[in-house]
C-alpha cells in the first residue's frame, strides 16, 4: 500500500513539474497544441498539458533598447559617414511576434539598420548633421511600418553620434564661420541704414530750426568737455542767438 502511495505521489510531482508554470509580470507565453497556436498565457500561474502542449515563445513586453549603426555610408552628396543610433521598442502582440517572424529581436535590429542606411543615402551631409530630429522621426516611421506586422511597436529612435571625415569637418567649420560673418554684415548694414535715415530726418529738422541746431551743438560741446574733464567757456555773444525778439507793442 505504501509503495502505491509513493508511486502516485511521485507521478503527481512529476506531472506538476511539467504542468504548473509561472510567468513574470512582463512576460506573455505563446502555447501551441499539437503544433498549432492555442493561446497566450501569463502573467502569473498557468498550466500546460504534457506531450500535448508546449511553449513556443516567452515574449518580454518591457521596453527594449537596440543599438544599431551604419558605417562608411554615403550621403546623397557622396560623403562617407558613420552613424550610431538606438531604437526603443516593445512587443504589443505576443502572438504576432511568435507567428509572423522567426526572431523578432533580430528582425527589429536588421530593419533599423536598413532604414538608417536608406535614409542617409537620400540626404545630404548638412541634412544629416543639422536636422537630426527629422531624421529620428523618419527612421521611427520606417521601422514602425515593418515592425507593426510583427506585433512590435516602435517608441522612438535617437541618433547618438555622427562621425564625418576630419578634413570635411574643417571645411564645414570654415563654411559655418563664413555664414556667421555674412549674417553679422547683413545686420550691421541694416543698422547703418536705419542710422542714416534718422540722421537725414534730424538734418531736416535742424535745417528748419536754427535754434535746435545751436542747442544740439552746445550739447555736443558739453559732452566733449565732460569726457576730457575740461571747462567750457561760452562767450556772451553766443547766447544772444537764443534770444527771441519780442513782438512790438502797439
Amino acid at each position: 500500500m505504501n509503495i502505491w502511495v509513493l508511486c502516485i505521489g511521485f507521478a503527481v510531482a512529476v506531472l506538476a513539474i511539467f504542468t504548473v508554470r509561472i510567468a513574470a509580470q512582463w512576460e506573455r507565453i505563446i502555447i501551441l497544441r499539437f503544433g498549432s497556436f492555442h493561446r497566450v498565457a501569463g502573467p502569473g500561474l498557468y498550466f500546460t498539458i504534457p506531450f500535448v502542449e508546449h511553449i513556443a515563445l516567452r515574449a518580454d513586453q518591457r521596453v527594449m533598447l537596440t543599438g544599431f549603426s551604419a558605417e562608411e555610408t554615403l550621403t546623397s552628396d557622396l560623403v562617407p559617414v558613420n552613424v550610431d543610433a538606438a531604437v526603443f521598442w516593445m512587443v504589443w502582440d505576443a502572438e504576432k511576434a511568435c507567428m509572423e517572424v522567426e526572431n523578432y529581436y533580430d528582425a527589429v535590429s536588421m530593419a533599423a539598420q536598413t532604414a538608417l542606411r536608406d535614409a542617409i543615402g537620400r540626404k545630404s551631409i548638412s541634412d544629416v548633421t543639422v536636422h537630426r530630429d527629422k531624421l529620428d522621426q523618419e527612421l521611427r516611421d520606417k521601422i514602425e511600418e515593418k515592425a507593426s506586422t510583427w506585433g512590435v511597436s516602435v517608441i522612438s529612435v535617437e541618433i547618438r553620434d555622427i562621425v564625418i571625415p576630419k578634413e570635411l569637418q574643417r571645411d564645414m567649420a570654415a563654411a559655418a564661420k563664413a555664414e556667421r560673418e555674412k549674417d553679422a554684415r547683413i545686420v550691421l548694414a541694416e543698422v547703418e541704414k536705419d542710422v542714416a535715415a534718422m540722421l537725414l530726418e534730424a538734418t531736416e529738422v535742424y535745417r528748419k530750426d536754427e535754434m535746435a541746431f545751436e542747442l544740439r551743438s552746445m550739447h555736443l560741446l558739453s559732452e566733449g568737455v565732460k569726457e576730457s574733464s575740461g571747462t567750457l567757456v561760452i562767450p556772451s555773444a553766443y547766447s544772444e542767438g537764443f534770444k527771441r525778439e519780442k513782438p512790438a507793442k502797439e
